[in-house]
């Protein structure tokens, strides 16, 4: 085995492709298929199989995919300690979703940028689900979950803090001068769901029983709609804290008196089993410290 042969093969086995993988590694496809091939023959095993157009990977190949990423990450650090790069480099590739994007995420980008700028932060936008395969699959890095404490299978998670969540509804509306707004309140208005993707948004559908046939529950798309649906009275919803502070001290928005019967949390996650790099470790120390000091006053 050469080390050049395991990285080919760990593109090809998490991407589950060799035309993406050649093209991640900037070569020609035939040389992909040879350094796998020269790989296999060494080992006396075969590591792929096609099934139905699609490669697979074999008994064998599964067991080398773990061993691969150790040998991998261990070259890297200790290229990193032998050459004395101490300076985070590279792309940081991180799956997230709307309300972290917009809403933690540009701090965080702005120390980066000027704090480690050989190191390029790429959010990808996705729900949590495909985050999950994502990271299992190593096409992502990183991985924010907003959710409640849960584990996922092949993926590690780091909890940053909990994520305060708040019924709105329209300045005026009915239910915004309720005392102890129920449940039972709210299933009673039109609700515009929260952001997919986002497994706080099953949560809120259980508690208000909006998978039953007649519920009003309005799927809207992006926080800001959802945020203008409200303010225009079209129903009420359930959103970050973080995400609709502005438009509560702008008055366009007004807090109900309805806790969550369930707590989330942000999270990030990796694939289990990856070393944390010193990339890694500085985004999630940070975004951490963002966070902390990024609590708005409780609205409403």
């Amino acid at each position: 085995m050469d080390l050049r042969q395991l990285t080919t093969f760990h593109r090809v086995a998490t991407l589950l492709s060799f035309t993406r993988a050649a093209t991640e590694l900037h070569y020609a496809q035939s040389s992909v298929t040879a350094q796998v091939k020269s790989l296999e023959v060494s080992l006396g095993v075969e590591l792929f199989e096609r099934l139905h157009g699609k490669i697979l990977l074999t008994p064998a190949g599964e067991r080398l995919l773990p061993y691969a990423e150790r040998i991998l990450s261990l070259v890297d650090e200790a290229r990193e300690r032998t050459t004395g790069w101490a300076e985070p480099s590279g792309v940081l590739t991180v799956g997230t979703v709307e309300s972290l994007t917009s809403y933690r995420m540009p701090p965080v980008l702005e120390f980066f940028h000027h704090r480690y700028p050989q190191l390029q932060i790429a959010l990808r936008p996705s729900p949590s689900a495909q985050t999950c395969e994502a990271l299992r699959r190593g096409t992502l890095d990183m991985g924010f979950f907003m959710e409640a404490r849960t584990t996922h299978v092949g993926v590690r998670a780091e909890v940053l803090g909990a994520e305060r969540l708040v019924a709105v509804a329209a300045a005026g509306h009915p239910l915004s001068g309720v005392p102890d707004v129920t449940a039972e309140d709210l299933r009673s208005v039109p609700v515009l769901a929260p952001e997919a993707g986002c497994s706080y948004q099953e949560l809120l559908a259980t508690e208000l029983r909006a998978e039953e046939p007649g519920t009003p529950w309005l799927e809207f798309g992006t926080i800001e709609s959802i945020k203008r649906g409200v303010a225009a009275g079209l129903g009420v919803s359930v959103l970050p804290e973080i995400a609709v502070a502005d438009s509560v001290t702008a008055g366009t928005l007004a807090v109900l008196d309805w806790e969550p019967p369930f707590e989330v949390y942000t999270q990030i996650a990796w694939r289990h089993g990856k070393q944390v790099t010193r990339e890694m470790r500085a985004f999630i120390d940070q975004t951490a410290r963002f966070m902390s000091q990024d609590r708005p006053s409780p609205v409403g």
